[in-house]
């Protein structure tokens, strides 16, 4: 099966009121998609997805995403078994970001630093300077075993 990316009408209303999913990719062939956990929705992360990543998590109900820094196609999941399967998958009003609503296996993990989510860090002002405080310091997996050391 393979998804029809083309672009909508010229027209705002059938983008933002429209029954037909036209994702708007930017200049480098990418949207954003914020991922949250469908349970209880703590943000989880934000990644990128290309127009192939986009369309194996609509077809598969995994999440893919696409790595800016490696350049490549990603499953959530593949190395570290915590596969993120989409509950729910929104875009927003003008389709140039989605919304993932997933459950995350294995050690319920999203974060390749071994934390539940990528934002496991505050950030504050202290004696004048911003400095990074930790919110949640719990490891469920330790990188290194799963990822080797990079």
């Amino acid at each position: 099966m393979t998804i029809d990316f083309s672009p909508p009408s010229s027209h705002k209303a059938d983008l933002e009121s429209g029954s037909r999913f036209t994702p708007q990719f930017d200049s480098n062939g990418l949207i954003t998609a914020v991922v949250t956990d469908a349970t209880d929705g703590m943000l989880l992360m934000v990644a990128h997805m290309n127009a192939q990543a986009l369309a194996l998590t609509v077809e598969t109900g995994i999440a893919h995403y696409y790595s800016r820094s490696r350049q490549k196609l990603w499953k959530k999941g593949e190395t570290s078994g915590n596969l993120q399967t989409v509950v729910e998958l929104r875009t927003d009003c003008d389709q140039d970001a989605v919304w993932l609503k997933v459950h995350v296996a294995g050690h319920d993990a999203t974060c390749h630093t071994g934390r539940r989510s990528c934002f496991y860090r505050a950030v504050e002002l202290k004696d004048g300077e911003t400095a990074l405080r930790s919110v949640d310091a719990e490891i469920h997996f330790h990188p290194d075993e799963i990822y080797g050391n990079n």
